[in-house]
């Protein structure tokens, strides 16, 4: 008697700049599941935040046109219902564990997670505090920062506070060539390398476009974009590393660098680095991984100075699945392909779902309230 397969619910796209790239890596994820072990279902979450049934997902997966479908999808539903949103979950049964493969807004912000706690399933990658937090730059540098974890300097810039960081305030504390980005969001978008006021004051108006947080950090002379993979729970593991080269004639690595004309970017994997540069890399990601509370993966990106002083950047905790995404690939030339790297991450999220059951929660009950002094009574009310 064949072992009963584990019915996967696999969510992408979602509300997001990210919303094509997470069809993307969705599409490889789905065909590297090996269907001998997991029976598949999809949910796309479209651009407005509606979560499409499995059998309309798979029709945007065979390749029809999305906005037709959607369109279609929503024109009978009953958008009073609280539930409208999430109601098509329903149209599959026994649901044993969720992946979301959602980049960006609604992925990696802490939404979805708090929907797979609320349905009390376990799901791919880290928490809702965990998520949220590692989603917003400038929370993410706080707690770099208290923990010794070298990164840029940065200022916050929000509609309350613009008037006190001009460009000359900004230039002075961090540099005359300064990087303006939202503090929420994702692929490079909103990211502006600006050098004079003009430059500055346009991007902090369009950082506001995308979030009320405006990070304005210095920047790195001559960088070198170096990435980590890091798999695990609590007893977690760095990857090999690898680099990014974009044409000289670009600012950074931006939107069109990653997702539509790649073509003059050089990816080098794995990287040769100094030993002692590479270790550290690796334990600076590792310490970060654990200072934010990760779970599952994350990729760690850094920035690595003309002294071969490496300065954390951020962290995915969703990051690209891709065939040719950098955090399979890095495990990949680490010793785990692709498919053997999806059942990891599988094990560690029932791992962890298996660990939070362990927790408990104490209910007492108050009984009948008895006031103490200084307090009003009903009488005094009166």
């Amino acid at each position: 008697m064949s072992e009963k397969k584990l019915h996967i619910a696999l969510l992408f796209g979602g509300n997001s700049s990210e919303h094509d790239v997470s069809k993307r890596s969705a599409h490889t994820v789905f065909d590297a599941l090996d269907k001998d072990k997991y029976e598949v279902s999809v949910f796309m979450f479209t651009k407005q935040g509606f979560l499409l049934g499995n059998k309309d997902s798979m029709r945007i997966f065979d390749g029809e046109p999305e906005d037709a479908v959607v369109a279609e999808a929503i024109k009978d539903v009953d958008f009073s219902n609280p539930l409208a949103n999430i109601q098509s979950l329903s149209e599959v049964k026994d649901i044993d564990l969720f992946i979301p493969v959602i980049h960006g807004n609604m992925g990696e912000d802490g939404t979805v997670q708090s929907l797979f706690r609320l349905l009390n399933k376990p799901y791919i990658g880290s928490g809702i505090a965990s998520s949220a937090v590692s989603f917003d730059k400038d929370l993410t540098k706080q707690l770099l920062t208290y923990h010794g974890i070298r990164n840029t300097k940065y200022v916050v810039v929000t509609p309350e506070n613009q008037s006190e960081y001009t460009y000359e305030k900004c230039a002075a504390e961090l540099g005359e060539t300064l990087f303006v980005k939202p503090a929420r969001q994702g692929s490079s978008v909103g990211i502006y390398k600006v050098s004079n006021k003009e430059e500055f004051d346009k991007a902090i108006q369009d950082g506001f476009h995308y979030d009320f947080k405006v990070l304005v950090e210095e920047t790195i002379a001559n960088p070198r974009e170096v990435e980590c993979s890091v798999l695990g729970n609590r007893d977690i593991k760095a990857s090999k590393l690898g680099a990014i080269r974009i044409p000289a004639e670009d600012a950074f690595y931006d939107y069109n660098n990653k997702f539509v004309d790649a073509s003059g970017v050089v990816f080098e994997i794995p990287v040769e680095l100094p030993e002692n540069l590479t270790k550290e890399i690796q334990q600076m990601s590792l310490d970060a991984f654990r200072v934010l509370g990760n779970r599952g993966l994350a990729r760690m990106d850094f920035l690595v100075d003309e002294n071969d002083v490496p300065y954390f950047g951020e962290v995915n905790t969703l990051p690209g699945f891709t065939n040719i995404s950098l955090y399979p690939q890095l495990w990949a030339v680490s010793g785990i392909n692709y498919k053997d790297l999806l059942d990891r991450l599988i094990q560690l999220a029932f791992d962890e779902f298996e660990d939070n059951a362990k927790l408990h929660y104490d209910f007492v009950e108050l009984g009948s309230e008895k006031l103490g002094k200084g307090l009003l009574t009903d009488e005094d009310k009166k």
